[in-house]
């Protein structure tokens, strides 16, 4: 099997490590003036992983695309457009796309499989690979469970069948609203986490994770998807290494924030936030978490550990409802 693994930051290079140690001819690509793609270039490696010698590492777009019959895409979501513009000059009508990156489009409220259709990709080549797991603990032997989801039965069976491992056990999604939306919102709850670690209430995290869950539900049915899937792998099954790890870029940027501190690395919660805050909107759901997270990352905020410890007030104050409240 011939891949591409287009991006080489911290996800993208431990693909391609995860990959190549599959047996699989594996091409890494990057910008040459990605910082990322200079330091696999110049030393081999990077603070994840070591660049296998069997991975052919390349800033060549048409080498990377031409080599591959599945092409992984791990950037930062809301540049995943703008980079398809580039992909799709070249002709990919036969090639699979595999996306493990998790968000959704700010300016069109778009899941990002839906960005690939609109970009020209048959929804038949799409599948997103996504669930939770860190790369410090698999680059340990820790293993841990994962989803892979498409509109294609046929294609998520065998790449999940594919891409298995003693390390990574696959199951197969069958809910590609629920998967996507799931996946990135669980970024947003895991600022949450961060503040609330920040704030010295850790003990919330347990109803963060339990009204976290139902939130995202609501917006699943919403928008025509199974609500069931808020409590999957790529959601709740994701929270243990959002929540609580020491690893989580986003639960990080929401203790760093709280503590006053700036977090220099992506944390795509922030971006997701306001998105599906446009899609509660749109959809008259009903995001409580969503729009507190929101409200600090957007908002006139200049002192963050006093509007965070403003709002859990406002939060624990709200309308009595069911627990279930649609």
């Amino acid at each position: 099997m011939k891949i591409s693994v287009l991006g080489c930051g911290r996800w993208g290079s431990f693909i391609a490590w995860y990959l190549a140690n599959k047996g699989y001819d594996v091409y890494s690509w990057g910008p040459e003036d990605d910082y990322s793609y200079q330091v696999l270039k110049t030393t081999g490696k990077n603070e994840y992983v070591e660049l296998d010698k069997r991975i052919h590492l390349t800033c060549n777009l048409q080498e990377a695309i031409t080599h591959a019959q599945i092409i992984v895409i791990s950037i930062s979501s809301q540049g995943l457009r703008g980079f398809m513009q580039k992909i799709t000059k070249f002709d990919v009508s036969d090639k699979k796309f595999v996306l493990c990156m998790k968000g959704i489009e700010i300016s069109t409220g778009c899941r990002l499989s839906e960005v690939l259709v609109q970009s020209g990709i048959s929804s038949d080549n799409i599948a997103v690979w996504v669930g939770p797991g860190h790369i410090q603990a698999f680059t340990q032997g820790i293993p841990n469970c994962m989803v892979i989801d498409s509109a294609n039965d046929e294609l998520k069976r065998y790449l999940a069948d594919n891409f298995k491992s003693e390390l990574i056990r696959f199951y197969y999604g069958d809910d590609l609203i629920g998967t996507e939306i799931g996946a990135a919102a669980k970024n947003v709850m895991g600022i949450i986490a961060g503040a609330l670690d920040g704030c010295g209430y850790v003990s919330l995290k347990g109803p963060l994770m339990s009204r976290g869950a139902r939130e995202v539900s609501r917006l699943i049915k919403a928008m025509g998807g199974n609500e069931l899937s808020a409590y999957g792998l790529a959601h709740l099954g994701d929270y243990e290494t959002t929540l609580f790890s020491e690893y989580s870029h986003n639960r990080m940027y929401g203790e760093m924030l709280v503590k006053g501190n700036k977090f220099e690395k992506l944390a795509e919660g922030v971006p997701t936030s306001k998105a599906m805050k446009a899609l509660g909107e749109k959809y008259g759901v009903d995001l409580p978490l969503t729009s507190a997270v929101y409200d600090i990352c957007y908002g006139d905020v200049t002192d963050y550990k006093a509007a965070c410890m403003e709002l859990i007030p406002k939060l624990m104050s709200r309308l009595t409802k069911t627990e279930f409240y649609q």
